[in-house]
């Protein structure tokens, strides 16, 4: 089962900062990162940045469209126009179907805002104690949603990609 997490930073640098305790969990065993991706706001920008960890993907990783349409959905969408628009919501109705329903769009869109980053980790088997522990104190908070198999292999099919 993969499980998608978003752990949001207090600091806009928060996120990024950890891809070094990531990397060790994971030669550790401790977790299996399928795919990463970091989005980082400083406070005196219109609009967040957004990277995918390409370091950390592993075989059953999204692709840069997945990231870009949720990144989309959750952070521009009022800037889009009545015809991407349009589109974009039909997208959010297939991932709804997948668990990344309104809801979780609107609180990560809640809490992620100027000054402050957030790490999306897409896992195979993972326990979130096990990365927030690691994770330095205080410094992150854990939304997340979970993807059943099903909606692991929708969520690859919407994307036109074989399942892992």
């Amino acid at each position: 089962m993969s499980t998608l997490t978003v752990w949001k930073f207090q600091s806009a640098e928060g996120a990024e900062t950890v891809e070094t305790v990531l990397k060790s969990l994971q030669k550790q065993g401790l977790i299996k990162i399928l795919d990463a991706a970091v989005v980082s706001w400083p406070a005196d920008r219109a609009k967040p940045r957004t990277k995918q960890l390409i370091n950390l993907v592993g075989a059953g990783a999204l692709s840069g469209t997945f990231w870009g349409m949720l990144f989309g959905l959750i952070f521009l969408m009022p800037l889009l126009g009545a015809a991407i628009g349009a589109a974009a919501g039909a997208l959010g109705g297939k991932l709804a179907d997948v668990g990344i329903d309104d809801d979780f769009i609107a609180e990560v869109k809640e809490k992620v805002t100027p000054g402050t980053s957030a790490l999306f980790l897409l896992t195979m088997n993972e326990v979130p104690d096990r990365i927030g522990d690691a994770l330095p104190d205080g410094g992150a908070e854990l939304l997340h949603s979970n993807l059943d198999t099903p909606s692991d292999a929708r969520l690859r099919e919407i994307f036109g990609e074989d399942a892992a």
